[in-house]
């Protein structure tokens, strides 16, 4: 896990929770990190102005 918000929340239900989403659903840093770098590759006639991120998997 590359946050440390997870373990910043010391309410116990609310911090299992986090947790859990973590694990579940929440993206890597490491796929922000691919998508920031194939923007700031591109040449100069592209212009990538926004990149939204979304996780594929969903709460069940």
């Amino acid at each position: 896990m590359a946050t440390e918000l997870p373990s910043s929340i010391t309410e116990p239900g609310v911090a299992g929770f986090v947790q859990k989403f973590y694990e579940d659903i929440a993206i890597p840093a490491e796929s922000f990190a691919r998508a920031v770098a194939f923007a700031i590759s591109q040449p100069p006639e592209v212009d990538v102005n926004e990149i939204m991120f979304r996780p594929t998997r969903q709460e069940g």
